[in-house]
């Protein structure tokens, strides 16, 4: 309401000057006094206005500047967020991937560990238990050598060498080990052993002295008990021709006929061309036995010469030399087969097993 007279009042031509009254005069002049600190006022509000909308205006233009830096540095970082992720996904790939090579590593190693666990405790065994088993596998070894061989030098000495390292040691727990590899090597020393070569070597000679043997219907000179030819003696000799021609015709004749004892009725029977086949026969039996002894079948090689020991007494002349000494070497190759088992170290290797069993 006050603006609208000052306005119309600055609007206005100058008025005619005209003597008012002296109240109008009054009203007229207080109402322009009123205005004024109004009008000044409203200034001062639309300055305010002015400043204040400037001021936000000013704000808002520097949050918004603040809202696109944010926006930015949050796209930058969303960039980089993304950037991050792809590495971290190809990081844990590749760390899956070493995880997994790492496992395989890890199982090696735990092999190589249980292995090299394995290795010290065989390193880490004392001296005496190595003792006992360097001493049991040789003995063993030594064992099976004089099996093959028939010969108990290669026990005599293997058990000679591990009764001097046991005496070198001399350690008490191994005391009961020495006192039996002690009484092992008494006991086959004791023992009688046959020699495996010779008796092959006197198979072979009698094998060959058999085609020299005589069957015992064998038809020729008459033999004396001894073995030898009979011979007339040198003073008997007739001197005239008659006497000679009369001598002559004698021993024809009694060599004709020849009386011998035969107490085996097959050997009578046996045909000259069988008596061929007789000894091949005896000659087998030979070779049987002598592959028995090289197998180390000690029994069925006795068994092989007593049966050629049979057939020598059934169809050969038990009065010839050669067959009285063919039975002899047949008698002594079955007393000497006795003889070949060697003796056995069992309680030896009880006492090392049982040694290496409390240590």
């Amino acid at each position: 309401m006050s603006d609208t007279p000052a306005r119309d009042e600055a609007a206005a031509p100058d008025p005619v000057p005209v003597t008012p009254a002296p109240v109008a005069g009054a009203l007229s002049r207080t109402g322009i006094v009123v205005a004024r600190p109004l009008f000044y006022l409203m200034l001062v509000l639309v300055a305010a206005a002015l400043v204040a909308s400037l001021l936000l205006w000013q704000k808002l233009s520097g949050i918004q500047e603040q809202l696109a830096r944010q926006s930015a540095d949050s796209g930058a970082t969303a960039v980089e967020a993304r950037t991050l992720a792809r590495q971290a996904q190809e990081l844990a790939r590749e760390t899956a991937t070493r995880q997994a090579v790492a496992e395989t590593r890890l199982g090696e190693v735990t092999l190589q560990r249980a292995q090299l666990e394995e290795l010290m405790q065989s390193l880490t065994r004392s001296r005496d238990e190595n003792l006992v088993f360097d001493i049991e596998a040789a003995l063993r070894l030594a064992q099976q050598q004089s099996q093959v061989t028939l010969s108990p030098e290669p026990l005599l000495a293997a058990l000679r060498g591990a009764e001097q390292r046991l005496a070198r040691t001399g350690h008490p727990r191994l005391v009961r080990v020495r006192a039996a590899i002690t009484r092992d090597i008494d006991r086959i020393k004791s023992a009688s052993v046959a020699d495996v070569p010779s008796l092959l070597i006197r198979m072979d000679e009698l094998a060959r002295m058999v085609d020299e043997l005589p069957v015992a219907n064998a038809v020729g000179a008459a033999t004396a008990p001894g073995g030898t030819r009979e011979a007339a003696p040198a003073a008997a000799v007739p001197a005239a021709w008659w006497e000679r021609a009369l001598a002559l015709v004698g021993d024809e004749a009694r060599r004709l006929l020849r009386v011998s004892r035969i107490d085996q009725p097959e050997a009578v029977l046996v045909s000259p061309e069988q008596s061929f086949f007789l000894r091949e026969n005896l000659k087998l039996k030979l070779l049987n036995a002598r592959l028995s002894l090289l197998a180390r079948q000690s029994d069925l090689a006795r068994a092989d010469l007593a049966s050629a020991a049979q057939a020598l007494a059934r169809y050969f002349d038990a009065s010839a030399r050669r067959t009285q000494a063919a039975a002899a070497v047949l008698q002594d190759l079955q007393t000497q087969l006795r003889r070949t088992d060697l003796p056995r170290i069992d309680e030896t290797l009880a006492l090392l097993d049982a040694t290496a069993a409390n240590r």
